[in-house]
């Protein structure tokens, strides 16, 4: 009930009592006794605290849905959530909620200060217990495994899960232990970057950093963690090295050396066809093409890239039906013995460098190598063998 209806109650009151109306005092008084009886059992979504700032008060129906340990804490404890109230320029305010009592470390924020209640309580829900009612850990290593086990490995590949793992185990296992997530510094986590970059193993710095970027930051979807200690860490560029094309004599000095062996075939098939060396195992002859799987695609579904057999290829291609390659190992060590400056990855980028010394249409191009040329455009393109084959005619030099 507003303030000017209760002074209006209170002032018939008054007139009441001086005029010696009895009843019409009765009655005045009831209706003055129910509207504050009313008023103190409605709780506002938020109010002023002190005239400081604002802090959320819930009802016994929102409280009923906090999970059980907590409902007391609300309900008979009397616990404040105190908000505060940024300017945010010209785009207004922003609201951030925070208890840090009773061992709670939940802080939820929104521009819009009516949802900060329902964002309160869904954090009380996820608070340091998962959608099954396990509590999740709030050390470094075991939060990492129950990272890694329960998202990680649905999100990434099984190759990249072990990459990950690998990384994890070699750097941050041991220098982090079973330390609690919260007592994490980012002067600690700087001293760690700095300790990798600083014997030249800047690409594994680089690695760090991220498998520990996004450690934290679910650490903080499961509000153990407010702020990701890695925000002001600072770590030392690293540019990756592209590949090198090889020349054609390089070429040449390749295929010939490893004429009348096994080798001279792979090496053909890699040279004039850009797969990328994990994709070998999977190439097959069908009909004028290759067919491979495209092993860089992030979702589970397996896609197939066909390359047109040219005419650079046709020659090593006669009388073969099955494609057999050695294991990656093997096939790099006889690539060094003969290229030692290059890697067997340049062999791709061999292959899209004669594309587009052959003017081999852009989007042909990008097909052979299984490159994505966007959502929208994957959707909406078929590109035909016919026009496959006529671009793959164009690989002669």
């Amino acid at each position: 009930m507003n303030t000017e209806k209760l002074l209006l109650l209170a002032s018939k009151i008054m007139f009441a009592s001086a005029t010696g109306d009895s009843s019409d005092l009765t009655n005045c008084a009831k209706q003055l006794a129910d509207a504050l009886s009313s008023n103190a059992t409605a709780q506002p979504t938020s109010t002023l605290a002190n005239g400081e700032g604002l802090f959320l008060e819930f009802t016994k129906k929102e409280i009923s849905k906090m999970p059980t340990r907590f409902k007391k804490l609300f309900s008979v404890d009397g616990l404040i959530v105190h908000v505060r109230k940024r300017k945010r320029s010209k785009y207004g305010y922003h609201y951030e909620a925070r208890c840090k009592k009773a061992g709670l470390n939940i802080s939820v924020s929104s521009t819009d200060h009516t949802v900060l209640k329902q964002k309160f309580i869904e954090a009380l829900k996820n608070y340091a217990l998962d959608e099954s009612g396990f509590k999740v850990p709030r050390t470094f290593h075991e939060f990492s495994m129950y990272y890694f086990e329960t998202f990680r490995k649905r999100k990434v590949s099984k190759k990249t899960m072990r990459a990950d793992l690998y990384r994890y185990n070699h750097d941050l296992k041991n220098y982090f232990g079973s330390i609690a997530l919260r007592d994490i510094t980012p002067k600690a986590c700087q001293t760690l970057i700095d300790s990798i970059s600083g014997k030249g193993y800047k690409k594994s710095a680089k690695e760090v950093f991220s498998l520990l970027n996004v450690i934290f930051k679910s650490a903080i979807a499961h509000n153990i963690l407010i702020h990701n200690p890695l925000s002001i860490v600072i770590r030392d560029s690293h540019e990756c090295v592209h590949g090198k094309a090889l020349t054609k004599d390089e070429e040449q000095l390749l295929l010939g050396k490893t004429q009348g062996t096994p080798f001279n075939l792979m090496f053909a098939v890699a040279l004039y066809t850009g797969l990328r060396p994990n994709e070998f195992k999977t190439a097959r002859i069908e009909g004028p093409f290759i067919i491979a799987v495209n092993s860089k695609r992030k979702h589970k579904r397996i896609e197939y890239k066909k390359i047109p057999i040219s005419p650079m290829l046709a020659p090593y291609l006669s009388n073969v039906t099955e494609l057999h390659f050695y294991v990656l190992n093997r096939i790099r060590e006889k690539f060094k013995t003969i290229l030692p400056n290059h890697k067997l990855y340049d062999l791709r980028t061999t292959f899209y460098t004669r594309c587009q010394e052959c003017y081999v249409a852009p989007a042909a191009r990008d097909e052979f190598v299984g490159h994505s040329s966007g959502v929208l455009v994957d959707t909406y393109t078929d590109l035909s063998d016919e026009f496959l084959l006529k671009e793959g005619q164009k690989l002669k030099y």
